[in-house]
């Protein structure tokens, strides 16, 4: 099929809802986790997400128009009659549809994401509308597989077996009937559908089986659930195939090695803070024999020839123009920029890591960086962002 005979893709606006209030978790949608917060990892997904045509936040806070607005997303002012608790997330929803059609905007289907679901990637969001589309469904949700024992009580509040005769040999949980919960992270609707009925479920229903933590936040102990989960998985969810042809990591080194802090003393000698837990990954890297290491630091100073002498990794120093100072080592390395995971935490490395094939940045970056950044490690620079990498990357081999 040619390319003027080929069918456009369907306009898919994903909608974020993102109030200001919160009882549970006072500022819900501005926590971290894993060096994001709510609402950036909930953008960041869609905006992962090939089908999606745009992201918008839907919010009635400031600080979390300003954020979304960061992470590359829209902003769409919520009514304060829509925006307290027992507002309905279909009235917000609704509303966004609205807006958006009101701009003049095609809008066949819509993307709903919680920023309570924070593992939630733009691979979720594409299984979802393919769910949709190969099952000819109106609506789609994410769900996970439940091989939980399911009770209920009788009319005389005796329990029963939902999902299993309790009065028949008890069976191994995989021979159940197959079950599926509603994991919370996504739904997608056709929008015309959902416009004239103006409910989630506004037709034949898809399932979409998803392979993330089973986690909502709704406490403080959720929260900090998901921050260990993240501390975990290294930060590295969404990464999918793209760090398998990573061929070399190169590193920015205050800040990244460092916490960006440095001790001078009346002599004008500076000191900085390194962590061994970064060393020890960087030399499992190293001996892994799968990736070339470089650090590559705008200042010079002998503390970065020291530390990277001791961690048997290449140096260079006094580099302006990073671009051109990575486009001679790669090619001296036979590596195109496809294959350079670049790591690093302030503006000035913002144009290395927009041509690396991955670029990473440790949890305290920049907030222009972490806007950026493919990869957000979940650790502040100098005490276990580095970790975090190699441990991610080795997990892989």
């Amino acid at each position: 099929m040619s390319a003027q005979n080929a069918p456009e893709r369907p306009a898919t606006h994903c909608v974020i809802l993102a109030r200001g209030g919160s009882k549970g978790v006072p500022g819900k949608n501005l926590r971290a986790v894993g060096g994001l917060s709510l609402v950036a990892r909930a953008v960041r997904a869609g905006r992962a997400a090939p089908s999606v045509t745009a992201v918008h936040v839907s919010t009635d806070d400031a600080a979390i128009a300003a954020e979304a607005r960061r992470f590359g997303a829209e902003v769409i002012d919520r009514p304060a009659g829509i925006s307290g608790d027992g507002a309905s997330s279909e009235s917000g929803w609704l509303h966004a549809l609205e807006v958006i059609a009101g701009q003049g905007r095609p809008v066949d289907r819509l993307v709903f994401l919680q920023c309570t679901s924070p593992f939630t990637t733009g691979a979720d969001i594409e299984a979802c509308l393919a769910a949709m589309e190969e099952q000819a469904a109106a609506c789609a949700l994410s769900v996970i597989e439940d091989h939980s024992f399911l009770w209920s009580l009788d009319a005389e509040g005796r329990a029963r077996g939902t999902n299993h005769d309790e009065r028949q040999p008890r069976q191994r949980r995989q021979d159940l009937p197959p079950a599926f919960r509603e994991s919370g992270a996504v739904y997608c609707v056709r929008a015309e559908d959902f416009a004239r009925l103006g409910r989630r479920f506004c037709g034949p229903v898809a399932l979409a089986p998803v392979d993330h933590p089973p986690v909502e936040i709704d406490s403080l102990d959720d929260l900090a659930l998901c921050a260990q989960i993240a501390v975990l998985r290294g930060g590295s969810e969404g990464l999918g195939c793209r760090a398998d042809g990573i061929a070399a990591v190169v590193m920015d080194f205050d800040g990244v090695h460092t916490d960006n802090l440095v001790l001078t003393d009346e002599t004008g000698r500076e000191a900085v803070m390194t962590s061994r837990g970064d060393g020890m990954g960087l030399e499992m890297l190293r001996k892994a024999g799968r990736w070339q290491l470089m650090i590559l630091s705008k200042e010079r100073n002998p503390v970065v020839e020291r530390r990277a002498a001791k961690l048997q990794i290449e140096v260079h120093q006094s580099v302006d123009d990073k671009v051109t100072a990575l486009e001679h080592w790669l090619a001296g390395q036979g590596l195109g920029w496809d294959q350079l995971l670049y790591v690093g935490n302030d503006v000035n490395d913002a144009a290395a890591m927009a041509r690396a094939g991955l670029s990473a940045c440790p949890g305290d970056a920049h907030p222009e960086i972490l806007g950026m950044a493919d990869w957000v490690l979940p650790q502040p620079g100098g005490r276990g962002a580095l970790r975090a990498m190699c441990d991610a990357l080795l997990a892989r081999v």
